[in-house]
């Protein structure tokens, strides 16, 4: 049965970013919390919770319980009709979103999120340009993938017209010559004010950044920058959209991550921790300004299994556990005792670690080969032979029980919201042996 698995895998499964020869899955078996298994009994610690999207970690008994009790009653249903579950998670995502932000537009996936925001901004505005920021993930589909401003973009050029990138706050690998986070912020945020300049902002529609940036290196901005962008799309009446697929729902301590800086964005999408991808679904939270848009005009944007029952009553009940078990202040905690702590340490341990940054359970480390000179242990979206560092890292996770995500020349640290204090110290000390493989390449 087992060979069976893996043979139909390989002869009948296409893979996402992908090359399809050669590949060779793990077998997983089952997973609890923070833990997953193959079809040999290897357990291995999640600490990048699959793909950032399991905040509440494997098989959470609650979230089960829902699939389990709406299904009985009612598994699915259209879009054009109200029921419980739908209804019950656009109030509790309301809620919880800062400011005006009072509708909730359901999707399947963050990439739908992100292409019918941008959509709704266009329309709102009756302009056609959108900014989005180099080192970014916006998603897969035919528009977000173009948003995108990282190599995942690159096979799928041209695309949609109108979008223009502007480079983000990023003072560890600075483009604007800072040598602290107030220059950086304030030539990053000159930067974006001279490329609207060029771009005639009146013909510009959106403004779309993550709060907090994700696969692209975990990029926690400067104070000052967020405010200062929610200033620029207000002086020039454009839409703030906050991309929080990744940073939303508690990974950063906050139901939204925009609401560590008291920023209120106009548009926010939304994935991943909503409900853990327990069943597939993302979202919109709309402000009140551009809902009245569509007050008496339709939307034309939806999807047939938009809002699903199945997804929604999973979102009701994952919204209900992080209050009952408080994973907001978990989070927080985690991120200031042990995960803050836990990583600068071992940056003094290992020379191959340049930077350590994040915050919640939400970090990543840059990987050099020279502190001083700052090179990249392996090269911009480094593949083959020149990957080799950070597979050899990967590897030497995995025979120890660690399971990570590594992402060019960083690693991240993602575990599940609900990890033990005594697994997320067990996982610090894996990697602490794992990065001597790094520490090799040291120049």
């Amino acid at each position: 049965m087992q060979c069976d698995i893996l043979a139909d895998d390989r002869s009948h499964v296409f893979r996402s970013w992908s090359a399809q020869k050669g590949l060779s899955p793990l077998i997983v078996a089952g997973g609890s919390g923070s833990w997953f298994w193959d079809d040999k009994g290897r357990r291995y610690l999640d600490f990048c919770s699959q793909r950032v999207n399991l905040n509440l970690g494997h098989q959470h008994p609650r979230l089960v319980s829902a699939i389990r009790e709406q299904a009985e009653s009612m598994v699915t249903l259209s879009q054009i009709h109200a029921t419980a579950p739908r209804s019950e998670a656009a109030r509790l995502i309301a809620e919880r979103t800062p400011g005006d932000l009072h509708k909730i537009f359901f999707t399947n996936s963050g990439t739908d999120a992100v292409e019918h925001a941008v959509r709704m901004a266009r329309l709102h505005t009756g302009r056609h340009k959108v900014f989005t920021m180099h080192r970014s993930y916006h998603g897969s589909t035919g528009g977000s993938i173009v948003l995108t401003g990282d190599p995942r973009r690159w096979d799928s050029e041209p695309g949609m017209p109108g979008v223009v990138r502007f480079l983000g706050p990023y003072l560890y690998r600075t483009s604007f010559h800072a040598t602290s986070d107030a220059e950086e912020c304030e030539r990053a945020l000159a930067h974006l004010e001279e490329l609207l300049m060029y771009e005639c902002p009146s013909r510009v529609a959106a403004i779309l950044l993550e709060p907090i940036v994700g696969s692209n290196g975990v990029l926690v901005p400067p104070g000052g920058y967020l405010e200062g962008v929610r200033k620029i799309c207000d002086r020039h009446g454009i839409v703030m959209i906050c991309d929080e697929v990744m940073s939303g729902f508690g990974r950063c301590g906050e139901w939204f991550a925009v609401n560590k800086w008291g920023v209120v964005p106009d548009l926010i999408t939304f994935a991943k921790g909503v409900n853990s991808g327990y069943i597939p679904l993302g979202g919109i939270a709309i402000s009140r300004e551009i809902a009245e848009t569509f007050a008496d005009r339709p939307f034309p944007g939806g999807g047939t299994y938009f809002g699903h029952p199945l997804a929604c009553a999973t979102a009701v009940a994952s919204i209900k556990a992080f209050e009952e078990e408080s994973i907001l202040d978990r989070v927080r905690r985690l991120g200031s005792d042990i995960f803050g702590p836990g990583l600068k340490a071992l940056a003094k341990n290992h020379p191959s670690i340049g930077e350590i940054r994040g915050t919640g359970c939400f970090w990543a480390l840059e990987l050099v080969k020279n502190r001083q000179t700052r090179e990249m242990l392996v090269p911009f979206n480094a593949s083959g032979s020149d990957a080799t560092p950070m597979k050899e890292l990967e590897k030497a996770c995995r025979e120890r029980g660690l399971w990570v995500l590594t992402v060019g020349n960083r690693l991240h640290v993602c575990p599940p919201l609900i990890i033990s204090d005594e697994d997320a110290q067990l996982g610090l000390s894996i990697l602490n042996e794992a990065l001597s493989v790094t520490d090799r390449y040291v120049t």
